[in-house]
């Protein structure tokens, strides 16, 4: 049986790999990344009720966007394809960003057990009924920085999605933001196509510095720096932010600038480096889904940073 073929990394990643000193080390963990899922990620995506997809609009912002639906709602057609019933909502900009441009990238997570599988390729079919997707890349990520989470539906009638679409954050999107201790960022790069990343923190670890820019750290990590890598070379991303108790999204479109510089990065213990992203677009939709989720533990970023140091 022949040996498939490794996906290199672009520009970018081997970029920010160099910087960061892990070059060597990220080219041993790129035999994680396959062109097709194995049976084990087949598995994974027929028990998930949530997903989240990144695209480029028409305009060249970048969307993180939630997805939800039944267990099986994202399955494996053939292990080089997966399929999407197509729940969202039409005023969502992956709607949008779909009609012209088919890049797209999927992080599918399940929160309780702290597992999260990657998949990035190009929509090759879309109906009003579902999406199809030719995978490029697919890996599953290390569980850090994962807050545990139980999911269920609501028994509770949904209201109507309300949305709101602004370009300053809002007191209450400050309040939350601030808050939060979990949250989604997209990004892309012009060969590889788009990208979904989970980013966790102990509430507090995002902070707002105006109603147009906050900061957050990037800590030790896997050290392929997809994001960092895409960020590199292209500033564009979106954040998704999910009210958790009530289905509440927050999508924040706009430009990521990485931060090396060592004074700054004192104000955020354990921080690699920081993201200072500013926003140029803001949705709000209330009651997004039927989905809630129930909080379970902090992942103690303190062990995995201490492990890590050690050769863990």
């Amino acid at each position: 049986m022949a040996h498939e073929e490794v996906i290199p990394f672009h520009d970018g990643e081997i970029q920010v790999q160099t910087r960061a000193g892990v070059r060597a080390e990220a080219e041993q963990l790129s035999r994680v990344i396959s062109k097709t899922l194995k049976p084990a990620a087949v598995e994974f995506l027929r028990a998930q009720p949530f997903a989240i997809a990144g695209s480029i609009s028409p305009d060249d912002r970048v969307w993180a966007s939630l997805l939800t639906g039944v267990p099986g709602f994202v399955q494996s057609i053939d292990p080089q394809t997966i399929q999407i019933k197509t729940n969202f909502s039409t005023t969502d900009p992956l709607h949008q960003s779909l009609q012209s441009n088919s890049q797209i990238g999927l992080l599918i997570i399940d929160l309780a057990n702290r597992r999260r599988l990657r998949v990035n390729g190009r929509v090759t079919i879309a109906t009003i009924d579902y999406l199809q997707i030719q995978i490029q890349q697919a890996f599953f990520n290390c569980p850090k920085y994962i807050q545990t989470r139980e999911v269920e539906f609501s028994s509770e009638p949904l209201p109507s999605p309300k949305v709101q679409v602004r370009n300053l954050l809002t007191d209450a999107d400050r309040d939350a933001i601030a808050q939060t201790d979990t949250f989604f960022i997209a990004s892309t790069h012009s060969q590889q196509g788009a990208d979904v990343s989970h980013r966790g923190g102990y509430p507090g670890f995002v902070r707002v510095i105006d109603a147009t820019t906050l900061v957050f750290p990037d800590y030790v990590g896997n050290n392929m720096f997809q994001t960092l890598g895409n960020l590199s070379v292209n500033p564009n991303a979106g954040l998704l932010l999910i009210d958790f108790e009530q289905g509440h999204t927050l999508q924040l479109s706009g430009q990521a600038k990485i931060v090396w510089d060592a004074e700054q990065l004192k104000r955020f213990v354990g921080a690699q480096r920081l993201i200072e992203f500013s926003i140029e677009q803001v949705r709000e939709t209330q009651h997004a889904t039927p989905l809630r989720w129930r909080f379970g533990e902090l992942f103690d970023r303190k062990s995995a940073i201490t492990a890590k140091l050690s050769g863990g």
